[in-house]
């Protein structure tokens, strides 16, 4: 199992002969010891150790060592600008939710898209997600970048802020509290190493009013104002790609109508703010799915009623207006025989999320005590959640993703993790496939040329160097 340091100077012992602190930068003394062992001591030290300078420590390392070794975090935006002005099609750009097992998922992942020749795949946590799984955005970084030097990954590593979502109900008290909540969250992320962040605002639309443009006000021009935001934080010359939303998921079709009245908006909300500024690479829009999928009493999945034909549409009329397309959000539990129907609507990206979480915790490997514990977790802990008329297996199925967090440990270190990662990476590689991502790495390096950036190193690193 991998080591939980104490301190830094416990650290530093057990990654002397990989990696070695000189002067104020981080040098790779053994790659090979560095992706086999180095990053898993890293990874659980900066995810598990009680020891706050250790953690610290911990993620500087994993983010120098991820500039030395070539997996560096990188903004998705020229490869989106190449869509938008039809220098490729025929792929749908996976962004994967990793809510549990994120260090192993990352890992797996990459080296799964090296085995097909694939570099289009983003890693994303939403704001709720890093609350319920107790992934604040540092540590989200630190563990996918782990995870890509254990992967012996080469090339950029796309990490970006998922749904930073605005809530409707505290935005009607408060507006300013809730955006400056969500203005932190940008700060943070991008502190981080995020590169990509999608700002969800559309649950501020309004249809009470007449015209599409009063309907869609709100939602513009928080957008536009985040986006002035995220560009005055860009201090590495890097463009960060950043999304819009215009159907908040599981509600109504989404219309061109509405996605030209927004996009007109915020155009106009952005020059004001900075004129000029460069805007979405893409933007969310609502097809007829959900979060999570619809669960049925006896545990299966109610059929979705995706509209394929709104996506194209969509997607159309993103890219006349200079984005890559429209997003699919709330797909990963959608039957097997529908993905491969993506690339052809000219869908930027799908998000998939749940069915990761659903294929940890069903897979037969999964322990039955731990399973019996999660779900006795749920009854005791979420119940205020539960809604009238559920089952006990759809409360269940709604409900324990909120375990992820106080069951994190455990997740990790499950002894049968390796058996459920393998049915993972199947899994993943049938969706890079469907999604039109095999091949891809040649694609995404002509356009995607990650900067090297370096953080200051901790003062209690100095310290322990010093000595």
């Amino acid at each position: 199992m991998p080591q939980v340091a104490g301190s830094v100077k416990e650290l530093l012992a057990a990654l002397d002969g990989i990696v070695r602190v000189d002067g104020d930068k981080l040098v790779v003394v053994d790659e090979n010891a560095l992706r086999t062992r180095g990053a898993y001591d890293l990874a659980w030290t900066a995810t598990f150790s009680e020891d706050e300078a250790t953690v610290e420590a911990a993620r500087w390392i994993v983010w120098e060592a991820s500039q030395a070794v070539g997996a560096r975090s990188a903004s998705i935006q020229e490869l989106y600008k190449a869509r938008s002005r039809g220098e490729y099609e025929g792929m749908t750009v996976p962004a994967i939710n990793l809510r549990a097992q994120t260090f192993d998922m990352a890992r797996v992942i990459l080296e799964t898209a090296r085995k097909n020749d694939s570099a289009a795949v983003i890693f994303e946590l939403a704001r709720s997600e890093q609350t319920y799984t107790y992934q604040r955005v540092f540590e989200y970084a630190t563990s996918v970048l782990a995870g890509a030097i254990a992967a012996g990954w080469k090339g950029p590593v796309f990490i970006q802020g998922d749904h930073y979502q605005f809530n409707a109900k505290k935005y009607a008290a408060d507006a300013e509290k809730v955006t400056e909540e969500i203005r932190k969250a940008c700060r943070d992320a991008i502190a981080a190493g995020y590169r990509n962040i999608d700002i969800d605002s559309s649950t501020l639309v309004d249809l009470g009013p007449e015209t599409l443009d009063a309907q869609q006000h709100q939602n513009y021009m928080r957008a536009a104002e985040l986006t002035a935001l995220i560009r005055s934080l860009e201090v590495d010359g890097v463009t960060v790609s950043v999304g819009g939303e215009i159907g908040e998921v599981g509600k109504k079709n989404s219309t061109p109508a509405e996605l030209k009245a927004y996009l007109d908006g915020y155009r106009r909300e952005l020059d004001a703010r900075a004129k000029g500024a460069i805007g979405l690479s893409k933007v969310s829009v609502q097809t007829g799915t959900s979060h999570g999928g619809t669960p049925l009493a006896d545990g299966g999945v109610a059929e979705v009623a995706l509209d394929f034909n709104v996506l194209a549409e969509l997607s159309k009329v993103a890219r006349e207006y200079g984005l890559s397309g429209a997003v699919q959000h709330g797909a990963s539990t959608l039957p097997e025989d529908m993905f491969h129907k993506f690339p052809p609507t000219g869908c930027a990206e799908i998000h998939l999320a749940t069915g990761f979480q659903n294929a940890l915790y069903e897979h037969p490997a999964f322990p039955a005590e731990l399973h019996k514990a999660i779900e006795t977790w749920c009854f005791e802990n979420a119940a205020d959640e539960r809604k009238p008329g559920q089952t006990d297996i759809q409360f269940v199925y709604t409900s324990r993703k909120k375990a992820i967090g106080p069951f994190k440990r455990q997740l990790w270190d499950l002894p049968t993790k390796d058996q459920i990662l393998a049915s993972q990476a199947v899994k993943i590689d049938f969706l890079f496939k469907q999604l039109g991502t095999p091949g891809s790495r040649a694609l995404v390096e002509k356009y995607v040329k990650p900067v090297e950036y370096h953080k200051p190193m901790p003062e209690a690193l100095k310290a322990a160097v010093a000595k």
